[in-house]
């Protein structure tokens, strides 16, 4: 039993013993490898590198927003009489200009209706005695010349029988003859004045008709009611078609409008006239400017975010209307921001950082939050500070605490 329990101490010490001299051993080592790490990061070549100095000065601020291209306008022309379709000079996609033909009808019938209105009306014309200036004169109409004639004459006879009565040179009989013609005389000129009235009315009514006529006959062309493209024909030569039957959709594609959707926050840097930068996909890299034209005057109360609307150019025709764009609006003041090239910035998985230059030639490893981009040069918001100086080139190559060399 004595020698069972000697054995089993003298075990324990040499476990004890053994586990020193691992520990032992495994401190060592891990110093040695912090030693090598740091003799290489010492010993290792210096990166060449441009610098540039994180500097501050006032930019202008935007206002991000999105929204959908649309025409400017957009118009579903219709025919104005019924008739067969004799032609369709255009088709979808046909720049057109205001007034350009887009389909003919037949107008057999609407010319046949315009030659018969004329001659209605030239009939009337005629018997009112029109002058050759196409004057209108009531004493010129040959019924009315002729009863003022005849009024004329019998009232100077009832004149002259009027003083041979006072002289008693007339009888009672005579005189009450003569002034009973000229009663009847002046009744017949009312009358005929009357008639005359009377057609020049009906005259008046048959011009409206001839005008009339000729809408109609006009209309057998169906134009365009402004410069724009052909966005869809809707009928075929042979296709009969009543009046308002819709034939062709035109829209105005210069310049276009965008509607974007604005958070309220931004309403006092919101006026017509502000400057809108937009970006479509389909154009990637390239940049349209257009202007404020306008703004809402209430908030969505689902959403509190305030729409507005701008037009943007489009003169040689890139947009199109169901564009997806992205639109930056210009704020009305500027604001100081700190600013580094573009180049400075490393961002990977979403993360950005920099490299700021110490005295001692190596270099800390920054995560920072960028913000607008001006030109060349990025705005970083929070992580650094003005005047400290960033490497500006060759940043995938850097990590903390690598020595540099700035480029000469």
């Amino acid at each position: 039993m004595f020698r069972l329990t000697a054995a089993n101490s003298f075990a324990n010490r040499l476990s004890r013993v053994a586990a020193v001299l691992l520990a032992v051993s495994a401190a060592a080592c891990n110093s040695a490898r912090g030693e090598a790490k740091a003799a290489t990061a010492t010993d290792a070549p210096a990166i060449t590198v441009n610098t540039a100095a994180a500097t501050s000065r006032s930019i202008s601020r935007f206002v991000a927003a999105t929204g959908t291209l649309t025409a400017e306008e957009r118009a579903d022309v219709s025919a104005e009489v019924a008739g067969r379709v004799t032609g369709t000079p255009v088709e979808r996609g046909t720049l057109v200009s205001e007034g350009m033909e887009l389909i003919r009808i037949s107008d057999t019938e609407a010319r046949a209706s315009v030659q018969e209105a004329e001659a209605n009306a030239a009939q009337i014309q005629a018997r009112l005695g029109f002058g050759a200036n196409g004057s209108y004169e009531i004493d010129r109409v040959p019924e009315v010349a002729n009863a003022k004639a005849s009024d004329d004459l019998a009232q100077s006879d009832l004149a002259r029988a009027r003083m041979l009565n006072d002289r008693k040179l007339l009888s009672e009989s005579d005189f009450d003859r003569s002034r009973n013609q000229a009663e009847a005389a002046r009744r017949q000129y009312d009358i005929a004045r009357n008639n005359a009235e009377q057609q020049y009315q009906s005259l008046l009514a048959a011009q409206a008709r001839l005008t009339l006529a000729r809408k109609a006959l006009t209309d057998t062309v169906v134009r365009a009611p402004f410069a724009g493209a052909v966005e869809q024909r809707y009928v075929s030569v042979g296709d009969y078609v009543s009046r308002a039957t819709k034939v062709v959709s035109v829209v105005r594609i210069n310049p276009m409008r965008v509607e974007l959707t604005v958070p309220g926050q931004y309403l006092a840097s919101l006026a017509p006239g502000r400057t809108v930068s937009l970006q479509v996909d389909a154009y990637p890299g390239q940049t349209f400017t257009g202007k404020i034209r306008y703004v809402s005057p209430s908030l969505k109360a689902d959403s509190r975010a305030l729409v507005i609307e701008a037009v943007v150019p489009n003169d040689k025709g890139d947009l199109k209307p169901g564009l997806f764009a992205t639109a930056q609006i210009e704020q009305a003041s500027a604001t100081p921001a700190i600013l580094v090239p573009a180049t400075a910035v490393r961002t990977i998985t979403g993360v950005s950082r920099v490299y700021v230059v110490s005295s001692a030639g190596t270099v800390e490893e920054r995560i920072v939050t960028t913000g607008q981009t001006t030109g060349d040069l990025v705005e970083v918001t929070t992580g650094l500070t003005r005047g400290e100086t960033v490497a500006a080139s060759n940043v995938a190559q850097l990590r903390d605490g690598v020595r540099v060399a700035a480029r000469k």
